[in-house]
């Protein structure tokens, strides 16, 4: 494809002008073509897709329109496990060039598997997330997230090569190693988890770095919620413009979505993926504007297509012509995961609510444990917050007044009644990946 890296309108940068502006009807009248051919692959090349198909009662030729889609069944992370390792793959494994496979805490790891065409597709859709932020050529990309079988390394490797700036293939770990990259090779662009951010700029400002005097301008974050308050945070102590990229690694990894410098939503690339949402209760769709659980359709993947895949995570879905002139639709920034959520005491609590509300107090570190325990029959949320050094040293007056500030604040966003902790500073555990939030003591 011709490059349109530096392709300016109205000062905005695309790498694929012509797909990123379609029209909506060119765009969904590429959806329909490509849905059919991916639902006509599946059902003869995927025996579980097939299966699942004559389970409804359907076949490929059912599918007619765009409205058709949820006729079709919900593929969910347990169906990649229960067919581990390559039953979901679509083409023989002499096809297949790359494998990749998410954690496997629980069991077994989801395995996706990359043809050479889809990882040439992958590279194409992350240089479109990093020209989308303002990445250029002149680049020198820090990539933090972790290599390995986790896509998030290698998938922003290869779209920083593919857009071609320089990589700085550091993944994750030895975080003083890390700081004395930042500033000895000059990075402008930093990937990472946001809180991972967070740790690198407090291990360096231990250090005595000064991020303001180095030359980066972009951060690009994302494997993790996070908040409009931390990205002010990370903006004001970076110096940089802190956006969103999104992706998981059963439907490709990063670059399913990102967020645009207009920080409304990160664009998802609608003609490589079908996105719905749905009441994650009871399965229906729901209409654009109303929050509920994102579900991804794959419409141009070779080695290991999926069909409305439920990812677990709860956003909004809003389809109205971006400023920066781009037309795919937007996604709000995911407010959690369904597995993350918590009810407490009939109350659905997200963690990334409670960091809102944490990052509002210039008293408190952004680091931040929700421990859950049971007293009685009722469940019980205590918030561990670190103190800052400043706040730590003062009169206890002052830091029971910041307690009572802290439970009131979380009492009105989340309407439920928590208790509060504070913690010496740099005692809750930093990750060098995706931060735990969460510590449910209620089945120990």
């Amino acid at each position: 494809m011709v490059m349109n890296i530096n392709q300016m309108d109205s000062k905005v940068s695309y790498w694929d002008r012509e797909k990123e502006t379609m029209s909506r009807e060119s765009l969904e009248e590429l959806q329909l073509e490509r849905l059919k051919e991916t639902v006509q692959r599946v059902y003869q090349r995927v025996p579980f897709y097939k299966k699942a198909f004559k389970e409804r009662g359907i076949e490929p030729g059912d599918i007619k329109s765009l409205a058709d889609l949820g006729k079709l069944p919900f593929t969910v992370k347990q169906d990649l496990r229960d067919n581990y390792p390559y039953g979901l793959f679509a083409v023989p494994m002499s096809d297949i060039v790359r494998i990749h496979a998410s954690s496997g805490t629980t069991g077994k790891p989801s395995v996706v598997g990359y043809t050479r065409q889809d990882l040439g597709n992958w590279a194409d859709l992350v240089a479109r997330c990093l020209v989308m932020a303002g990445g250029t050529r002149d680049d020198v990309v820090h990539v933090s997230y972790g290599y390995g079988l986790f896509t998030g390394g290698l998938g922003v490797h290869y779209g920083v090569e593919r857009m071609g700036a320089s990589v700085v293939p550091v993944s994750g770990g030895n975080t003083a190693r890390q700081l004395m990259l930042l500033q000895d090779f000059g990075a402008t662009i930093l990937t990472c988890t946001p809180s991972y951010a967070l740790y690198l700029i407090e291990e360096g400002e231990a250090a005595g770095i000064d991020f303001k005097k180095l030359p980066l301008r972009i951060g690009i974050f994302g494997a993790e919620p996070w908040t409009e308050n931390m990205r002010a945070q990370l903006e004001a102590k970076l110096s940089i413009t802190a956006l969103d990229i999104y992706g998981l690694s059963e439907v490709m990894g990063p670059g399913v979505s990102m967020e645009c410098p207009a920080k409304c939503g990160s664009h998802i690339f609608e003609d490589y993926f079908i996105a719905e949402v749905i009441d994650p209760e009871t399965g229906e769709s729901l209409p654009y504007g109303q929050q509920g659980e994102l579900v991804l359709t794959t419409i141009k993947k070779e080695g290991i297509p999926v069909i409305r895949y439920r990812t677990r995570d709860i956003s909004t879905l809003h389809p109205e012509k971006c400023a920066c002139g781009r037309t795919h639709m937007r996604m709000k920034r995911v407010a959690g995961r369904n597995d993350d959520m918590l009810i407490i005491r009939g109350v659905n609590v997200f963690p990334s609510q409670v960091e809102s509300v944490l990052l509002e107090f210039g008293e408190t570190e952004p680091h931040y444990l929700l421990v859950v325990d049971r007293r009685g029959e009722l469940d019980d949320l205590e918030v561990w917050v670190e103190l800052s050094d400043q706040m730590f040293s003062d009169k206890i007056k002052q830091i029971e007044s910041l307690e009572v500030r802290i439970r009131n604040r979380i009492l009105s966003v989340l309407n439920i009644n928590v208790r509060i902790k504070f913690v010496e500073p740099r005692t809750i555990p930093r990750s060098e990946g995706k931060a735990k939030r969460v510590m449910d003591r209620r089945d120990l």
